[in-house]
């Protein structure tokens, strides 16, 4: 994992210093849904570490290209025609939104409906959730049964919420 790490971080490199200023840097985080983020604050571009570790090298590719994209056009442009125009101009071929594989498995919550659809969270659920595969709207009949996945003992109990 650490030679994919490294050549995405080569990449950034790369593109960075095509693209932007020295004052923007890059760093990997540990998001576990989002692929990458531009923080304009910081002047910083970050991808996540555990979805890096999966991507193709055009996956690495269009996700930097997205961030740089976002640095280029500004904090106001978010995902509007400057900012289409911006990525387009750079390379960028993506929709707006990172739609590849996420982190699933670093989810501490699982759960079940009663249909046996699986679902998935990262933090703690704290309402009643249904599952939406099963019904658009909330219905009581489809609440998810969510456990912890953690080193809990086998016989813990699921709790719904």
């Amino acid at each position: 994992m650490t030679a994919r790490l490294d050549a995405v971080r080569q990449r950034a490199a790369d593109l960075m210093a095509e693209h932007l200023d020295p004052t923007w840097t890059f760093a990997f985080d540990h998001a576990k849904t989002r692929a990458g983020q531009c923080d304009f604050t910081k002047r910083r571009i970050t991808v996540s570490r555990h979805l890096a570790a999966r991507f193709s090298d055009e996956d690495a590719d269009q996700v930097l290209l997205h961030e740089i994209a976002h640095a280029l056009a500004g904090a106001r442009a978010a995902h509007g025609p400057v900012w289409r125009r911006t990525a387009a101009a750079i390379g960028y071929t993506g929709s707006r939104l990172y739609d590849g594989p996420v982190a699933t498995e670093l989810a501490p919550w699982a759960g079940t409906c009663p249909a046996g659809h699986e679902h998935v969270r990262y933090r703690t659920p704290t309402r009643p959730l249904a599952c939406a595969k099963c019904a658009r709207r909330f219905d009581a009949r489809n609440v998810i049964t969510w456990q912890r996945r953690s080193t809990a003992p086998a016989d813990a109990e699921p709790v719904t919420r």
